[in-house]
């Protein structure tokens, strides 16, 4: 049950309020920002409210069910507030949304109306478009391990073990010449067999893009230079010069964590789970039907 102070509760009462929203939005990598739909500048906790970005919200969808509560958000999209760039670069992909109602002649008087998390966000021209999940929506996410055939660990996390700063699992390489939005030529890497790196991680050291990273579709050699592809356009255009590290990949199979890594002994997987072949099969003569394990 929310609680609220006496003086906004007569406040609330009163035949005029001089209320107003505020969004509190706390991004993955720490990043506070505040805006508010008031006309001024707003401080709460030390926190500034900006009214500058126009943000406006939607009607806010809310039920007693397990269905997921959304409203929206919008504004306009400005360089030192939310800009283009860090939206199509995921920057405020799940980030938490607090939303105030707030007395704004007296802010210590507010009430948090919902807590929630970006989903979908969008841009239109100056203009960008924020859903706003409620979170319910994270009773839809997968909690625990799965029982599949796949590792489930993350390539060099705690439980997958592998050193990733071992020099056959990573390079350095730098832009020759830019084939596509997504593809390009690159040297400095052609040590490594193809497709070492496909499913790796591509992170720029170089460039307009510096810092941000990115998964790599495929890579191999195409005559003097390796051809590298990454599966999603940078925000950022790619220059030939612009420099980058990779970190190798891998698929999640049994024989890849064998043979690549050797590194069975951590494999999160299930990889003797029997298939559908095996569900319908049955004994034939002329098979080896010794009762042995079938994997050893």
């Amino acid at each position: 049950m929310r609680e609220l102070s006496e003086s906004f509760k007569a406040h609330l009462a009163g035949g005029a309020t001089t209320l107003c929203q505020c969004w509190r939005i706390e991004r993955a990598d720490g990043l506070i920002q505040g805006f508010t739909d008031h006309d001024d500048l707003l401080i709460l906790d030390g926190v500034r409210y900006e009214p500058q970005s126009g943000l406006t919200a939607s009607e806010a969808i809310s039920n007693l069910s397990l269905g997921v509560d959304t409203s929206e958000v919008e504004g306009a999209l400005q360089s030192e507030a939310i800009s283009a760039a860090a939206l199509h670069a995921g920057d405020y992909d799940n980030a938490k949304v607090t939303v105030y109602a707030v007395n704004w002649a007296a802010p210590e008087e507010r009430i948090v109306l919902r807590v929630a998390d970006i989903g979908e966000v969008t841009s239109d021209g100056g203009l960008f478009r924020a859903e706003l999940r409620g979170l319910k929506h994270r009773l839809n996410q997968v909690q625990g391990r799965l029982f599949e055939n796949t590792c489930d660990a993350d390539l060099g996390d705690r439980r997958c073990g592998v050193d990733l700063t071992d020099p056959a699992l990573q390079g350095n390489g730098e832009v020759v010449a830019l084939l596509d939005g997504q593809t390009f030529l690159a040297s400095g890497i052609s040590g490594f067999a193809d497709s070492w790196f496909d499913r790796g991680v591509l992170t720029w050291t170089g460039g307009a893009n510096h810092g941000r990273s990115i998964e790599i579709e495929s890579q191999y050699q195409a005559l003097s230079e390796t051809r590298l592809r990454i599966w999603l356009p940078m925000p950022e255009e790619i220059l030939p010069g612009d420099g980058f590290s990779l970190v190798a990949g891998c698929d999640k199979l049994f024989p890849t964590c064998r043979e690549k890594f050797a590194n069975t002994a951590n494999f999160r997987g299930f990889p003797h789970i029997p298939g559908n072949d095996f569900a319908y099969g049955f004994a034939r003569a002329g098979n080896a039907n010794r009762g042995r394990a079938l994997i050893r």
